[in-house]
């Protein structure tokens, strides 16, 4: 299931950018986060594809989801001025950030070229 994240949990789990200039990846796998809100009609559509992802990749990458509404800070950090925006975030080198609401086969394509999980 997809993990909500607050600023204090995506700083424990993703990323500390208040201590950290350059990019340093806290998980122990490769993890896809989603930028939407609840009013965001693509968001709605993403939001089950994002539910398959993570029961398909199970143990093999996290999905984490942050609701731009109340995580305005960090939306800022990553300058989401789109939703859905998602974070495809490998285990070793820099995150890359897709906009829009992306069809499952191209998350899957994604996650295996970026993300080197099949």
């Amino acid at each position: 299931m997809a993990t909500n994240l607050t600023k204090d949990t995506f700083i424990e789990k993703v990323f500390d950018y208040e201590n950290n200039k350059e990019w340093k990846f806290n998980g122990d796998k490769p993890a896809i986060v989603d930028f939407y809100a609840d009013w965001c009609g693509p968001c709605k559509m993403l939001a089950p594809v994002m539910e398959e992802l993570s029961k398909d990749f199970d143990g093999k990458l996290d999905v984490y989801k942050i609701d731009t509404e109340k995580e305005q800070e960090l939306a800022a950090v990553f300058g989401i001025r789109s939703i859905p925006s998602i974070l495809f975030i490998p285990k070793e080198g820099q995150p890359q950030m897709a906009a829009g609401a992306l069809p499952k086969d191209a998350m899957v394509k994604a996650i295996g070229d970026i993300l080197g999980v099949k």
